[in-house]
């Protein structure tokens, strides 16, 4: 069946009040209150935002990909999509490709991955068994950084097509299409636009 992706943006500050060990669960609570029954779940919205509060307030959301089924492999094909073809795109907008997607769908070298040690000990780390693995991690501090890499990658995205037809096309374990790749980037242009302007940080959990 594969891994699916919940991907949350929280304010650090909220879960920092929590102990390191629970701050998973607190994420995990507030998407699925156990005072909430299964109706709401089912009439939620598909895709965007679901802001999920609690007692003390909103203090993390949920997003929900348009261009997905929920499915983390479609985010992990736009990874290999883009390591393939960035050795045959122009230097700058590779770079700013890069700083956009790092750590979030690619990593230019995997070992550097912050949701292996939870974002530097803020969450627990993939080792600690008690805790369901993290798919990623994306601190408040990063986020202004990824916007600015958005808006410098955004208008380019057309630059991409050939590379792709070249390099992705047809592959598997890539996206079905240039226009499905570019849609997804899309959204987490959205995501990272969003957590940067709040100053909070993503967490992505299976």
């Amino acid at each position: 069946m594969g891994l699916d992706l919940m991907l949350f943006m929280a304010d650090w500050r909220h879960l920092s009040a929590t102990p390191v060990e629970k701050r998973l669960e607190a994420l995990q609570v507030a998407a699925f209150p156990p005072e909430i029954d299964d109706e709401y779940y089912i009439g939620r919205p598909r895709g965007g935002w679901t802001w999920l509060p609690d007692r003390e307030g909103a203090w993390c959301a949920e997003y929900d990909f348009f261009a997905t089924t929920g499915a983390y492999r479609h985010h992990a094909h736009a990874g290999n999509a883009w390591a393939d073809m960035r050795p045959f795109v122009d230097a700058s907008l590779r770079e700013a490709m890069d700083s956009f997607l790092g750590g979030l769908i690619w990593n230019a070298d995997p070992a550097d991955d912050l949701a292996l040690t939870g974002g530097g000990g803020f969450l627990p780390s993939a080792a600690d068994r008690r805790h369901p693995s993290l798919l990623l991690v994306c601190p408040p501090e990063v986020m202004p950084g990824k916007a600015l890499a958005w808006a410098r990658a955004e208008s380019r995205l057309e630059e991409l097509r050939k590379p792709f037809a070249a390099e992705c096309q047809s592959w598997a374990g890539r996206p079905d299409s240039f226009e499905d790749f570019t849609a997804l980037l899309r959204e987490w242009g959205t995501v990272t636009t969003e957590a940067a302007h709040r100053g909070w940080g993503l967490v992505g959990l299976p």
